[in-house]
């Protein structure tokens, strides 16, 4: 089989299926017709607007025309809102930073003050306050 006859195939059998589904459809609404066609106006009004806005909804300005006022709101309201996003998110990453330089020097401050203790430990020689520090040169 080539391309084709499948094709042709596949076609023929989504079409024999359509028509079976739209006849199996139409015989379970059985004697409500009427009532049936009410409703398919109904969401037909629903679904569908009106000819006075259809015929404007496709209309596109020109690229070099100028937009509406409603347009350019709408732009502005979006770009403040990406403004103020963006100024939050960097806020929050300058906090986690400035939180984690703080504990780092923290850290650090803590190492330096255990070593400077351990040395004096160990150079400590009876005397308080030590004699090395309180030596005076003539």
């Amino acid at each position: 089989m080539n391309w084709k006859e499948i094709l042709f195939l596949s076609c023929l059998a989504t079409f024999v299926l359509l028509v079976v589904l739209e006849k199996s459809n139409s015989a379970a609404v059985g004697t409500r017709k009427a009532a049936g066609e009410e409703d398919k106006e109904s969401v037909k009004k629903k679904i569908f607007i009106q000819e006075s806005d259809a015929s404007n909804f496709f209309k596109k300005r020109g690229k070099r025309a100028t937009k509406s006022r409603d347009e350019l709101n709408a732009e502005t309201g979006q770009m403040l809102i990406a403004d103020e996003q963006r100024r939050e998110y960097f806020e929050e990453q300058r906090n986690k930073f400035e939180n984690f330089v703080k504990e780092e020097h923290k850290e650090q401050q803590e190492r330096s003050r255990e070593q400077i203790e351990q040395w004096r430990q160990y150079h400590y020689d009876g005397l308080y306050p030590s004699y090395m520090y309180n030596r005076h040169h003539i």
